[in-house]
């Protein structure tokens, strides 16, 4: 079930919608406009797919995103 982003055609409004499946209706919340652009969605990842050292960063480690807890094998 992806999460889409969106940009109204009409008014303008950025929104996400949780697409579950084709016959999901599409409407923007702030006028309910059905005419609207996907946008690319921007995340980040490992460019060939290796995992950064941490190199003496001052980053926060046991706990939180990175810090292990939610997953990500940092």
């Amino acid at each position: 079930m992806p999460i889409f982003e969106y940009v109204c055609d009409d008014c303008g409004e950025r929104y996400e919608k949780l697409v579950m499946s084709k016959s999901t209706k599409i409407a923007c919340p702030k006028c309910d406009s059905s005419k609207h652009t996907i946008q690319l969605s921007v995340f980040a990842a490992p460019a060939n797919g290796t995992k950064a050292s941490n190199g003496g960063s001052s980053a926060p480690s046991g706990g939180g995103c990175c810090g292990g807890a939610c997953g990500c094998q940092n």
